[in-house]
């Protein structure tokens, strides 16, 4: 069975105060292409898919698994200027990621045609505006994972730290593409209390949109539908982070 679980979808004018209010808001596709611009359709998201075909494999996994594919940029954003910064390495805290906290993942980087696209600087700033609505305008420091988990070895985790939060001020968790999988149910919790949600993101180019400070979340493992023929879930997750990058200098 591969029941998909109901999620609440916003309005883009509503998103920056459902965000405010429960600490997460969910767009569509048609509302994060409204973000965009008039001019953007899901069919011109589509067009990065190959994209994802050509991430490299994620060796940094320590519980052994080979079922995560992953590339990382750094950016500066400051209203609408989009500035790409010198390759970098992903570090988070032991008390963010505990399964891979404390140690430099150094990852490749986001290939150039993709930096390029404008619409790709159009979708980093508006995700900042997103952060500035949500703690005040200023200059975000924002890290772009594009990741595939598939099921080729029967079972692909999402989020093998388990629940967690990302030591930053704004998470973006966009679907980009679901093919052939059961499970991935997304769980949203307040980091300081028992409210929380489940649902799935199943539709290209929806969104959620996560205030790190209030809440908590994971995203279950995949299955393939058909042993014979592993699926895969393709996203890109987004962080803002107000005063710098996480690094083991200070953090």
């Amino acid at each position: 069975m591969n029941a998909l679980l109901p999620l609440r979808v916003v309005a883009p004018s509503q998103v920056d105060a459902v965000l405010r209010e429960r600490g997460f808001a969910v767009l569509d596709a048609a509302g994060l292409c409204a973000l965009l611009g008039p001019d953007v359709g899901p069919a011109r998201l589509e067009a990065w898919w190959p994209f994802w075909d050509r991430l490299p494999p994620d060796t940094h996994l320590r519980d052994g698994g080979r079922y995560r594919f992953r590339r990382h940029s750094c950016f500066v954003v400051d209203g609408d200027v989009v500035e790409p910064v010198p390759h970098r390495a992903h570090w988070q805290p032991v008390e963010y990621n505990a399964l891979h906290g404390g140690i430099e993942r150094w990852f490749e980087p986001i290939e150039p045609a993709l930096v390029a696209d404008p619409l790709w600087t159009r979708l980093l700033a508006v995700t900042a505006a997103r952060a500035s609505a949500l703690r005040g305008a200023r200059r975000w420091h924002v890290e772009a994972h594009p990741f595939r988990i598939d099921t080729a070895s029967g079972i692909g985790r999402p989020t093998p730290e388990g629940a967690h939060r990302d030591g930053v001020d704004l998470v973006a968790v966009i679907l980009v593409r679901r093919v052939g999988v059961k499970g991935g149910e997304t769980r949203v919790f307040d980091a300081d209390g028992p409210r929380g949600e489940r649902f799935t993101l199943a539709e290209p180019w929806s969104v959620l949109w996560l205030d790190d400070a209030r809440v908590i979340h994971e995203t279950t493992p995949i299955q393939p539908l058909d042993a014979a023929r592993p699926g895969f879930r393709d996203t890109l997750v987004l962080t803002c982070r107000a005063g710098g990058f996480q690094g083991p200098e200070g953090h």
